[in-house]
C-alpha cells in the first residue's frame, strides 16, 4: 500500500469570520478608539488649566499682601479668585476652640493646628497656625492681639484621604472650616482659612505649631498620560489593521480555484 494521502485527510484552512462578528468587532474597536482618544484630549485639557493655575499662583505669590477679607466679601470668594493671595489679619487667638486636623508631613505624622482668630471688627476666621508632632500640648497664652500673616486657603470639604471627619469623637482629617466651627459653637465663619508663614527660626513641631509648610508644588503629568491614552489607541487602530489584512487573505484564499487532484489512484 502507497501512503498517498486522499482528499479528506487534506488541512483545513481557518474560514473567515462571519459578518455579524466584524461588526461587533468594529464597534468595540470605534468605542474603545474614541473613548482613548477622548482620554488623551482630557488630559491635554487638564494640563493646559494646570499651567494656568501655576502660573495664577506664582502671580499673587508674588503680589503684595492684602488685608484678609472681611465678611462684606467672603459671599464672592472662590478658589479662582482668592486661594494662594498672600493675606494679613488681626485678632485675638480663641485657644479654647482650636481644633486638630489629621496631617502627614515631612516632619512626620501629626496635626494642623486650627485656632480661631477673633478680630476687632466682630468676624471670626479660622487659621491654620502650623504643624505639630502628637505630643504637642497647648501652653496657656493670654489674649493678645496678634498679627497673623500667610497665604489664603479656601475650606476643605468635609472627608480626608479615605476618612470622613467626626466632629462627635473630634476625630478631623480636613480642614473643614465651616464643619470646625459648627463643632465649636463659633457660629458664622470665613469660608477661608488662613496659612500661616513660618515663625523665625528653625521651631521644633513637638514644641509649637511650624508654619510655612502650604505645599506649592503641582503635579504636572499630564502630558505623559496625553501620549499613553493617544498610544494605546494607535495600538487598537493597529490591531484592526491586522484583523482587516487577515480576513482579506482568508476571503482571498476562499475565491481561489481549488487545486486539480486528478484521478485518484488504485490502492495496490
Amino acid at each position: 500500500m502507497t501512503g498517498a494521502t486522499s482528499l479528506d485527510e487534506a488541512p483545513r484552512h481557518k474560514p473567515p469570520r462571519r459578518a455579524r462578528s466584524l461588526i461587533l468587532l468594529g464597534l468595540a474597536a470605534a468605542l474603545a478608539f474614541f473613548t482613548l482618544c477622548a482620554l488623551g484630549s482630557w488630559q491635554l485639557q487638564r494640563r493646559a488649566f494646570k499651567h494656568e493655575l501655576i502660573a495664577q499662583v506664582q502671580a499673587r505669590l508674588r503680589a503684595d499682601r492684602v488685608p484678609a477679607p472681611g465678611a462684606d466679601r467672603w459671599a464672592g470668594l472662590t478658589a479662582a479668585n482668592a486661594e494662594y493671595r498672600r493675606v494679613s489679619a488681626t485678632g485675638r487667638y480663641d485657644y479654647g476652640r482650636q481644633a486638630l486636623v489629621k496631617a502627614v508631613t515631612a516632619m512626620g505624622d501629626g496635626y494642623w493646628v486650627m485656632t480661631p482668630l477673633l478680630r476687632d471688627d466682630g468676624s471670626i476666621l479660622l487659621v491654620n497656625r502650623g504643624f505639630v508632632l502628637p505630643q504637642w500640648r497647648q501652653t496657656p497664652a493670654p489674649p493678645e492681639t496678634v498679627t497673623v500673616q500667610g497665604l489664603l486657603r479656601m475650606g476643605e470639604p468635609g472627608w480626608g484621604f479615605l476618612r470622613r471627619n467626626d466632629p462627635g469623637a473630634d476625630r478631623w482629617y480636613s480642614r473643614d472650616v465651616q464643619g470646625i466651627a459648627r463643632a465649636r459653637g463659633l457660629g458664622v465663619v470665613a469660608p477661608y482659612f488662613i496659612d500661616a508663614e513660618a515663625a523665625p527660626g528653625a521651631p521644633d513641631p513637638a514644641r509649637a505649631p511650624a508654619g510655612g509648610l502650604t505645599v506649592l508644588r503641582f503635579a504636572d503629568n499630564h502630558l505623559v498620560y496625553a501620549l499613553t491614552w493617544y498610544a494605546l489607541a494607535g495600538l487598537v487602530l493597529t490591531a484592526v489593521a491586522l484583523v482587516a489584512r487577515e480576513e482579506r487573505r482568508l476571503r482571498a484564499g476562499l475565491s481561489a480555484p481549488a487545486p486539480s487532484c486528478g484521478p485518484r489512484r488504485p490502492r495496490q
